[in-house]
């Protein structure tokens, strides 16, 4: 080796060494993390991530200023270190560009803005579900996402679910043979009837940046906080909200998309007391040609007898695998032995709710491995939107009053005018509707 290739040689070796301790360094360092929206779920993200990883909170935003003055009492009790900025505009918090993971928990008609506000930003973001209320703002999520080479987990959190992602493996291993039905169902009281007077909005409450893009309507106690999910303007409906969970854990383990065809009946046929105008009852039929899945929820009467009133059954010629947040049975054809799994409890921590906390803290282990590995996470925002959008499709049908044939390539309605201009929805002034 001569004098110039001993330089090089050890030139090159310090380069790799430094890199080496560069690399640890950028890998010990806390991401520096922002909240949009510090309701119920937004918290519950953030303290779940708290939980798995050592974070820098940095800002949290609401437009709610006395509920924000609790959630950073919430954030310091947690970890008396932090030391987290206040905004009530999400625009303000993301100027600086200074953010490493955005979480994204606000009421659902304010996700697509922000999301795409988050990444243009250079953050990753962690996005409730579902998604968008139409399905043309999911369209443009998954764009922005891709555009700006970020990476997008999507609060679809039973992917992650341990004993579900046991049941995963159990129906692939072709343990119920060959699945012809399936059906998911909700029969949680979750739908607000109570007739409150629409009245002025605390002073403390911005209920006009609340509002944001959607239509302007009175404000009503029942809007905020939480009981948003009873008004069509903010939300999808129950089927939104919970259906999109179960059907995506489903078609996530039968291997699915898009179905072929919608078709939805029901309406506010019980609960018709108070200014909710999302249906107490609906049922959806999702023909993946393969199979039918079937949704149907209610917010009154009784469940059906399954251990849980909330979850999805597979239905094979080998058995039967009734999958809920709190386990799973499999009945088998014959005299086979039932089969039990019960959901995971990790020891570490002291859990008060079991169907969210585990499966929120392996949601976000696998988002910061995505992150770590610039990889999909288990439940990327392409993921999150067909399963938001084959909801909407659900919502759409009913509104429409029959059966919708969907074109998943094109992501259009076959032949129905009318339904195509579903796909978005007008934007409420100054707010522009994203574009893909």
């Amino acid at each position: 080796m001569n004098r110039r290739q001993f330089i090089q040689s050890s030139a090159a070796a310090s380069l790799a060494l430094s890199s080496g301790v560069f690399a640890s360094a950028a890998d010990d360092k806390k991401p520096r993390v922002g909240v949009i929206g510090c309701g119920w779920f937004g918290m519950v993200d953030l303290m779940r991530l708290m939980e798995v990883k050592p974070v820098e909170v940095v800002a949290l935003c609401d437009v709610d200023q006395e509920m924000l003055k609790q959630k950073v009492e919430e954030v310091k009790k947690k970890d008396d270190t932090q030391k987290p900025k206040t905004y009530g505009d999400f625009r303000e918090m993301l100027k600086n560009k200074d953010l490493d993971i955005v979480i994204v928990g606000t009421p659902d008609h304010w996700h697509p803005l922000a999301m795409i506000a988050a990444v243009e930003a250079g953050a990753d973001v962690y996005v409730e579900k579902p998604i968008s209320v139409c399905i043309d703002e999911g369209k443009a999520m998954v764009a922005a996402a891709r555009k700006h080479k970020k990476v997008v987990q999507v609060g679809t959190q039973r992917r992650s679910t341990p004993h579900i992602k046991e049941a995963y493996d159990f129906v692939r291993e072709g343990n119920l043979g060959k699945i012809a039905f399936l059906k998911a169902y909700c029969y949680y009281h979750m739908r607000s009837n109570r007739d409150l007077p629409d009245q002025d909005p605390p002073k403390t409450f911005d209920f006009e940046m609340w509002t944001g893009p959607a239509p302007m309507r009175k404000y009503n106690p029942e809007m905020h906080p939480r009981t948003w999910r009873s008004y069509m303007e903010f939300c999808n409906g129950i089927v939104g909200d919970m259906c999109v969970h179960m059907l995506d854990a489903a078609r996530w383990i039968v291997g699915k998309k898009y179905p072929q065809h919608v078709f939805s009946s029901g309406g506010i046929l019980v609960d018709k007391k108070g200014k909710a105008n999302t249906t107490d009852t609906q049922m959806v039929t999702f023909d993946y040609g393969d199979f039918p899945l079937v949704w149907e929820h209610r917010s009154w009467g009784k469940g059906e007898g399954y251990k849980d009133d909330w979850g999805v059954n597979f239905y094979g010629d080998k058995g039967t695998l009734q999958l809920n947040i709190n386990g799973w049975d499999f009945l088998p054809q014959g005299d086979g032995k039932p089969i039990r799994k019960d959901a995971k409890v990790e020891k570490e921590f002291k859990d008060e709710d079991l169907s969210v906390y585990p499966a929120n803290r392996a949601h976000m282990r696998d988002f910061l491995k995505a992150i770590a590995e610039r990889g999909k996470p288990i439940a990327d925002i392409e993921e999150g939107h067909i399963s938001t959008a084959t909801c909407i499709l659900g919502n759409m049908s009913l509104k429409l009053g029959r059966s919708l044939t969907w074109d998943a390539e094109k992501e259009r309605v076959v032949g129905d005018g009318e339904a195509n201009k579903l796909l978005r929805r007008e934007y409420r002034k100054p707010w522009v509707f994203p574009e893909v």
